[in-house]
């Protein structure tokens, strides 16, 4: 299992990367603001890292509701399960981008905020979560018998 964590935003596209160990690491944000050159991105990605499951953050209102940009995540989700024939993951991100925020020194924010990194932070979390729920630690026995 080979997948692409997305953290999907009109200017910016975070991404990350994780395997069957179990652990996700951010990629380098996709930050064209050109559509035509974000999906040129994406699928240079999917190719080079032989990408089999596409995980997407689903920005869900905070009562668990589908508002526009969620449905918005959607159809880029439909959009890239038909483009790449690949399985795509919605993962619930509430809170990721705010959390990746919070790792950066508020000084430097705006400025590495156009980096995409924060975004690709997000979608490590994203991605991470997504790994957790299909790797869960191997259960620990009761001890000693």
């Amino acid at each position: 299992m080979r997948c692409l964590g997305i953290d999907h935003g009109s200017r910016r596209i975070g991404l990350s990367y994780g395997d069957e160990i179990g652990v996700a690491t951010p990629l380098p944000a996709i930050v064209a603001a050109d559509p035509g050159k974000q999906w040129a991105a994406l699928a240079a990605v999917i190719r080079d890292r032989r990408i089999s499951d596409i995980v997407i953050g689903h920005p869900l209102n905070m009562d668990g509701t589908s508002g526009p940009k969620a449905q918005e995540v959607e159809g880029f989700a439909r959009r890239m399960e038909s483009e790449f024939a690949l399985p795509v993951h919605l993962v619930d991100e509430r809170l990721t981008s705010y959390e990746a925020e919070l790792t950066i020194a508020p000084a430097d924010r705006r400025a590495v905020r156009r980096s995409g990194l924060i975004d690709s932070r997000a979608a490590t979390l994203i991605l991470q979560d997504f790994l957790n729920s299909r790797f869960p630690d191997e259960p620990q026995g009761d001890g000693p018998q």
